[in-house]
């Protein structure tokens, strides 16, 4: 098992408070990883990571999203972001991976060694990494996966 780096993240939406890993170990975590210029992520992933908050809204999972931009950085600016998650009505907390020093890379997606978006990683109760997909992903196998992980023992 792959211990799940901490997340780095510089402005929140959707919640009064800041997330960290570190607070939320003992949960585990969907970590949902979008552009919203990303057909994929706007047509497919993000819509998921909403249904799957809806979902499991009364279980013990948390649901992150993580705006990721690696390219595009002048058009996806926090108000556009601001404004896409109005529209999309998505009320799951998102998060803004910080800006990677340097590179166009953010530091989150450094961290986890993500090729692109969306990305959808599973965190355990434990902190480590349970699943690490990558492009679309099925509903099925993916709710099957969070399920699994929900009914792990509570360590």
């Amino acid at each position: 098992m792959t211990p799940a780096p901490e997340i780095a993240v510089s402005r929140w939406f959707n919640t009064s408070e800041p997330l960290t890993l570190a607070a939320l170990r003992g949960r585990p975590v969907l970590l949902h990883a979008f552009q919203m210029l990303c057909p994929g992520c706007v047509a497919h992933g993000t819509p998921q990571t909403q249904r799957a908050f809806e979902l499991f809204k009364h279980s013990d999972l948390q649901v992150i999203g993580l705006h990721t931009v690696f390219e595009h950085h002048a058009a996806m600016t926090e108000v556009s972001l601001e404004a896409f998650i109005h529209e999309y009505r998505l009320t799951f907390p998102i998060g803004v991976d910080e800006a990677g020093d340097g590179t166009p890379i953010p530091v989150t997606m450094q961290r986890y060694g993500m090729q692109g978006t969306p990305t959808s990683i599973l965190i355990g109760r434990d902190g480590n990494i349970v699943h690490h997909g990558f492009g679309q992903q099925s509903d099925m196998a993916l709710g099957a996966i969070i399920a699994a992980e929900l009914a792990a023992a509570r360590g």
